[in-house]
Order: structure tokens, then C-alpha cells, then sequence
């Protein structure tokens, strides 16, 4: 009897993980949708089809290091542009970025859909995470 106990709570744990874990890949398929479609068009233009950049006048958003390192700012870049040089991959990059002029939802969607695209494996940036990081903008 004991075993029947153990075991029904071990198969009803499991069934509860799964679909924390079915809704949490759902959530992040919606915003990478949708934010494949806000970077086709607001960012594609500059960054490439395939975020290979556009020679030495825009950077590629193919830096894993880069985007990890700077992922909390990532939403500063697109709120205020970018006015200072970069470096990606070794080479700089001394171009300006206007600012995006997105949502709070778009960015969230962009910026999982960049920062799990070209060769980057983040997971989920939502709605809440875009709103906290946007408060540290300058």
C-alpha cells in the first residue's frame, strides 16, 4: 500500500513538472514568434537576415559573450540607441544606433528571439524582465 502512495506522488510530481515545464516553452515559442517578426522589421535592415551585421558599418548579433555579458542593457540599446563604439568579435564598430522606438512588449519579443538566434541560447526575456531592466536606463 505504502508503495502505491510513493509511487502515485512520484507520477504526480512528475505530471506537475511537465506542465510548469509545457507552459514555460509555450510562453518563450510565443515571444520568439513574434519577435522574429518585430526583428524582420524594425532591425533586419542593419543587423541581416541571419544577424551577420552589415560589413564594418553594423555589428553582427552573432557575439554570445557580448550579448550574455550585456544582456540586462541589451533594453538600453534599444530604448535610448547606441552612441558610443563597440567591439564584437574583435572588430569595432563606431556606428550609431537610433533608438528602437518599440514596446515594452516588442522588446521583450526581439530580444528573445536575438538572444536565441545566430548561434545564442538565453531563453525566455519577458514583458517583467524587459520592464525591471528598463528602470536601470540612463
Amino acid at each position: 500500500m505504502k508503495a502505491l502512495i510513493v509511487i502515485g506522488s512520484f507520477l504526480a510530481a512528475v505530471v506537475i513538472m511537465a506542465s510548469c515545464q509545457n507552459e514555460q516553452q509555450m510562453d518563450f515559442n510565443r515571444y520568439y514568434a513574434a519577435g522574429a517578426t518585430v526583428y524582420q522589421t524594425h532591425c533586419q535592415n542593419c543587423h541581416g537576415d541571419k544577424g551577420q551585421g552589415l560589413a564594418a558599418l553594423m555589428p553582427p548579433l552573432t557575439d554570445t559573450l557580448f550579448l550574455k555579458a550585456y544582456k540586462n542593457e541589451l533594453v538600453c540599446i534599444l530604448q535610448n540607441g547606441l552612441k558610443k563604439g563597440i567591439v564584437i568579435h574583435g572588430k569595432s564598430f563606431d556606428g550609431q544606433m537610433p533608438p528602437a522606438k518599440l514596446s515594452l512588449m516588442e522588446m521583450a519579443q526581439v530580444l528573445t528571439y536575438v538572444t536565441n538566434s545566430f548561434g545564442n541560447k538565453q531563453g525566455l526575456i519577458n514583458h517583467d524582465d524587459v520592464a525591471r531592466d528598463i528602470q536601470g536606463c540612463k
